[in-house]
């Protein structure tokens, strides 16, 4: 049984995010959440969090038992970015892109 979570709009890059998508892919839940919670990332923070909703999901909505549980899947996309103009020299503007991601996250049991 896989069960999933997603955070949409967040407001970090993916490739920030996928730094620490790609270090727990495939832990233990208990392993991963230990990981993330002594990293200093601001994407550490972020994936906890969603880590924790799949763990609750699992858990109210199936029943699943937590130690069990292991990071199936964790997907890192990108959203809509966000274009903002900065004052340049001359009276040109330089472009600012401010890219979001969708972070979605499987759990599963290790049967």
């Amino acid at each position: 049984m896989q069960v999933a979570a997603t955070l949409r709009y967040a407001r970090i890059s993916p490739q920030k995010c996928r730094l620490m998508a790609d270090v727990i892919r495939g832990q233990s839940v208990d392993e991963a959440l230990r990981t993330l919670s002594f990293s200093p990332k601001k994407s550490a923070r972020i994936v906890k969090k969603v880590l924790e909703s799949a763990v609750a999901n699992a858990e109210h909505n199936h029943g699943a038992d937590i130690d069990e549980l292991k990071v199936a899947t964790i997907e890192v996309n990108e959203a809509p970015t966000l274009r903002r103009f900065r004052a340049r020299a001359k009276g040109r503007g330089a472009r600012i892109i401010k890219r979001n991601s969708h972070i979605t996250i499987r759990v599963a049991d290790e049967k």
